[in-house]
């Protein structure tokens, strides 16, 4: 690879013409070992995710409605609405890598396994010269228990004998090969009243599964990660229409030390649009008593209109400022 790339730097450097070539990879370009050139200036970078919603049943908008939310002034009750009647706890269990999508239930167990043996135990280990494979992937397994939630290294670092200088590089590691994204902390000039620590996702709501033995989509229904997987799948899901956005909104999640959090805190032009997710059918106004606390907690801040992304099939306003949506209605 670096001596294909320093070969293109100098086609390049004759033959400016954009779209020449087109270059894939499963790791950051960032990280990538033995890599002297950079082509500054000269490439542009896109993140190609697993499938999103919209892929899978077919449906577009335009703009996106994650577009719309950031800047329509119609009401939301007034956003046209996908016809769809969406299985959520298998699309949860089945996740949205692509191969997982042509394959029969009974067949993904074998699938998903055999992806974390070759992927994420042998290649990812390789790039980040880990010796130990099974605690290397002991250590997946528990960062994936643990999306959705604030990161704690050291604690990560305790349930399996690790210091937390290794939790650290071995979820850049997760990191760099697009299986761990984070999510920083909110804070404006509260910081001492506010936690900072960052919250993780694990980049499938399949692979969690997995790696958590959830054994088919109705274990799901009582499962105590039910929440956290249904967190990480809209989080997902937003993160993927962001890239069909040319301004791309910063994402935060939020949390105070009295313990109000948001889970979901999106800036842009100056503005913050607060979202919570609740895997709840029918979300009460004691649901978004955390997005109240936000709220006041800045009343000098332009904040939008609040969101709570639902399990349910309804569409009901709380207060004129806060909203419950069903997930579905964010495709």
């Amino acid at each position: 690879m670096p001596c294909f790339v320093s070969a293109i730097k100098r086609r390049l450097e004759k033959d400016r013409s954009p779209g020449q070539y087109l270059l894939t990879g499963s790791q950051q370009w960032e990280v990538m070992k033995h890599l002297s050139e950079s082509l500054t200036g000269r490439a542009v970078f896109l993140e190609l995710y697993a499938f999103s919603e919209q892929e899978l049943s077919g449906q577009s908008t335009s703009p996106p409605w994650l577009e719309r939310y950031l800047d329509s002034k119609a009401t939301l009750q007034d956003f046209s609405l996908p016809k769809v009647s969406p299985a959520l706890y298998e699309r949860l269990w089945r996740g949205s890598l692509p191969e997982a999508q042509f394959l029969d239930l009974q067949d993904l167990a074998l699938f998903f396994e055999s992806y974390l043996r070759t992927y994420v135990e042998r290649d990812l280990r390789l790039m980040g010269e880990v010796s130990n494979w099974d605690l290397f992937g002991r250590f997946y397994r528990l960062a994936a228990a643990m999306s959705g939630q604030e990161i704690n290294y050291s604690q990560l670092g305790r349930e399996l004998g690790l210091n937390p200088q290794t939790a650290k590089a071995w979820l850049a590691l997760l990191k760099a090969g697009f299986q761990w994204r984070e999510v920083p902390a909110y804070t404006g000039n509260l910081i001492k009243r506010l936690s900072n620590k960052a919250k993780g996702y694990l980049m499938d709501t399949g692979l969690l599964c997995s790696a958590q033995a959830i054994s088919s989509p109705q274990a799901l229904g009582a499962h105590p990660l039910k929440g956290a997987l249904f967190e990480t799948f809209v989080y997902l899901e937003l993160l993927k229409q962001v890239q069909q956005l040319n301004t791309k909104p910063v994402f935060y999640h939020w949390r105070s030390h009295s313990g109000a959090e948001v889970d979901l805190v999106l800036e842009r032009d100056a503005k913050l649009y607060p979202i919570e997710i609740k895997c709840k059918s029918r979300p009460t106004l004691k649901d978004g008593k955390s997005l109240q606390s936000f709220a006041e907690l800045y009343p000098k801040q332009y904040i939008g209109r609040s969101l709570i992304l639902s399990a349910g099939e309804e569409i009901y306003a709380l207060r004129p400022d806060l909203w419950v949506l069903p997930w579905w209605v964010v495709l």
